[in-house]
Order: structure tokens, then sequence, then C-alpha cells
């Protein structure tokens, strides 16, 4: 790793990010025309004395996971957050992996949906980030690591994973899953990750099995769903869903339908802000 390069260039792509541009108040009194060092380690999720040392060429070596955080609290393009990679002596994740990059054009997005739950995902709902309201509605990210991050391996895999969605949903959520799936592995061409998982759930799951054998193939753009929320009870909201250019990632959003109580809900869901729920895997897809 070079510590030194990689300090400067954390450095030099700090100054140039506005706190407008990050969702963060824009003050009056700023003694530094872009991010201040404590703002960036916020946005990453590091401690505020871990980025200083970083910055000052002394920090130990980022994981991964940091490099990654790292790049998209600066707002870095693809080849900047190659190259942070590199100073890092770390290996560039594979573009479908919980550190895959994220454009900062769809990160743009995210911070302008502060008034609705909103995450970007792989192509197998994985969760990459999300805002506050998100995992108000969703609880936190999940920690699962490999293809027990995606939501669509931990719905046939785990009863859990469904105690967000209203009963009669299930069937409904099961086939537009599988459907969608076979949608990405036609745009995948069938690469490893993509089989690995269809052969696992296949070997798991009879209802995975005999949804494949129908051979439908949509890709998930929009849906109305039902959750049940352990304080609100259940919302009905409709999920929209905005597709990068390749298709790898997706940026999701919930909101309102017109009629009912869905919009006073979210309103309330604002009020409860962040805070942690525990009962079970609250991951969307």
């Amino acid at each position: 790793m070079d510590v030194r390069e990689f300090g400067e260039f954390l450095r030099s792509r700090r100054d140039r990010v506005r706190p407008g541009e990050v969702g963060l108040p824009v003050g009056a009194r700023r003694r530094v025309p872009g991010l201040r060092r404590d703002e960036v380690a916020v946005l990453a999720g590091a401690s505020v004395d871990y980025y200083n040392q970083l910055e000052q060429g002394r920090g130990a070596q980022p994981s991964e996971q940091m490099v990654a955080a790292l790049a998209r609290a600066l707002r870095l393009t693809e080849d900047e957050r190659n190259y942070l990679y590199f100073l890092a002596g770390r290996p560039v994740p594979p573009r479908h992996s919980l550190s895959a990059h994220v454009h900062p054009g769809m990160l743009d997005l995210l911070e302008r949906l502060p008034g609705t739950p909103a995450a970007v995902i792989t192509d197998l709902h994985a969760t990459l980030v999300q805002n506050r309201l998100a995992t108000a509605l969703l609880g936190p990210v999940s920690e699962a690591k490999g293809r027990e991050a995606g939501f669509v391996h931990r719905w046939f895999t785990d009863p859990q994973a469904r105690a967000r969605y209203h009963p009669d949903e299930h069937d409904h959520q099961s086939r537009v899953f599988v459907a969608d799936l076979r949608a990405v592995a036609a745009r995948r061409g069938g690469d490893e990750e993509v089989t690995g998982l269809v052969g696992e759930l296949l070997s798991v799951s009879a209802e995975f099995a005999d949804l494949w054998a129908r051979h439908e193939v949509a890709v998930r753009r929009a849906d109305r769903k039902r959750l049940i929320h352990p304080e609100l009870g259940v919302l009905e909201l409709d999920c929209l869903s905005l597709l990068s250019e390749d298709g790898s990632q997706r940026l999701l959003w919930f909101t309102a339908p017109v009629g009912g109580d869905a919009a006073e809900k979210l309103a309330l869901l604002d009020v409860l802000g962040s805070q942690e729920v525990t009962t079970g895997d609250h991951r969307v897809g």
C-alpha cells in the first residue's frame, strides 16, 4: 500500500466535494472549500481518528469494504475508485460484489430522495447503500456475505426473510423474484455467480424449483408491496426501480399510493428515524 499517495488522493478528492452534493447542510462559515475530514468519516462509516490517520499517511491498510465506502462518500468515478483500490493495495472487486462501484449519479439521486425510503441494490437484491428512511422501514443493511447477502437467496432459504411481507403476498413475490432472476441470468450470459445461485436454490427449495420450471422472465421495474412494520403496522407502498445502464444495479424508492393511510405512516416513519429494528431480517428487494 502506498500510504502517502493514498492519503494525498483522499485529500484531493475531499476538497472538490461540496456539502450540498452529499446531503450535508451548507453552513455560512466553512474553513475548507470541500468536505471536512469528520464529514467524510461519517459518510464512510469510519471513525474520525482512523480517517485522519489515512489522510496523514499513517493508517492501517483499509479493507475492500472501507475503500468502497470511501469511494462512495467522495463520489469517485469508476476510474478514480479503481485507482483508490490500487493505492490501497487491494484488488478491484467484481462488478456485482457488495463492494461494487455505485455510480455517483445514482448516489446523487439517492441523496435527492430524503423524504422517501430509497436504496441502491445489486441485480441479485443485495443492498449496497440506503438512506435513513429506508433503514427505518427495512432495518439496517444485512451483514451477510456472498450469496447470502442477496435478498433473493434469503427469500427462498430463510423463512424469517419474509417476515416484513404480508402473508397474502408471499406467492406473488416468489414468482416475481424468480422471473427477475431469469432475466438477470440472460443478461449476464449465465455467469458463475448466477448459475451457482440458481443451482443451490434448485437443490434446497421445492418452491423455487417449481417456479423456475415455468420459465417466466420479467425484469422487476415496479411493484406494489404490503410491508409489515413492527410499530406502524401494514404499509401499502409502491416500489419503483431505476436500473443502471448495464442493469447491474437498481435504485429503489417507495412512495404512498393515492388514498389510504400510507402517506401518514411514511410521515410517522420519518419521525421514528433510523432507530434499529431487531425483529428478523428486513431487506426488501
